[in-house]
């Protein structure tokens, strides 16, 4: 069950930061990354947990089990720019077609609706700064769980999550229409952000049981969705919370 539109009959204007950003992450997915295949540039860019922690950049290669336990290298590149700042890179790489594809359907149906609630800068500085603080969340989320350091992570879904927040806060009633299995349905964004939120927390629960989650930064979903939740308010302009 996933959304595939929701209803936009009172937007005002045109959601041009929204766009960018959707445009921005395929650039960087298909021309720098080369679709997933550049893993160069791919570990050289994407956050990892013990370079934030400790300021220092980390090129090594270490050898890990997937879940069928064959086994994989890791190549963690030199990073050209401050440690810090791959918690904006990451936010704009992604693993896989799949993943992309996935994150940007949830920014085109949810993030115009917030840029035409705070406007275009306020909207670009919510989405970064819920990204930066979801990726913050994953970080220290894996150094208190006992997690690997080392394991790099990317992707627009913790800047989404944060979106997603901040639309369940203003529009909790819109009207957003899903697919599920062979029919479409029309439910609140509610029902339609809460069935995402459940299944993020049964996800994150294996985080917290010392279990593998295949690799996802379920903390980052949570903490930017709780971002989103809490900055919204103060992102929101003052005309509109009257």
């Amino acid at each position: 069950m996933f959304p595939i539109g929701d209803d936009n009959s009172d937007r005002t204007i045109t959601p041009y930061v929204n766009y960018i950003i959707i445009a921005l992450n395929i650039i960087v997915f298909v021309f720098f990354q080369g679709m997933s295949g550049d893993s160069a540039f791919t570990y050289a860019f994407a956050t990892v947990p013990k370079e934030i922690l400790t300021g220092t950049d980390i090129a090594t290669t270490q050898i890990l089990s997937d879940p069928l336990g064959n086994q994989v290298a890791l190549p963690l590149q030199p990073t050209p720019v401050p440690v810090y700042f791959t918690l904006l890179t990451s936010m704009f790489m992604h693993g896989g077609i799949a993943h992309i594809a996935g994150n940007m359907l949830y920014l085109w149906i949810f993030g115009d609706n917030i840029e035409n609630a705070l406007g275009h800068r306020r909207y670009l500085f919510f989405y970064l700064f819920c990204g930066i603080i979801a990726s913050l969340s994953h970080v220290f989320a894996t150094k208190l769980l006992g997690q690997n350091l080392l394991i790099p992570s990317l992707g627009a879904s913790g800047a989404i999550s944060g979106v997603l927040g901040g639309y369940i806060l203003l529009f909790p009633r819109r009207r957003v229409t899903m697919f599920f299995v062979r029919f479409i349905t029309h439910v609140s964004a509610l029902w339609a952000i809460g069935i995402w939120i459940v299944f993020q927390i049964i996800s994150g629960l294996g985080m917290l049981g010392g279990t593998d989650t295949g690799g996802v930064a379920y903390a980052a979903h949570i903490g930017g969705f709780l971002a989103g939740l809490i900055l919204i308010k103060f992102f929101i302009p003052r005309t509109r919370v009257a």
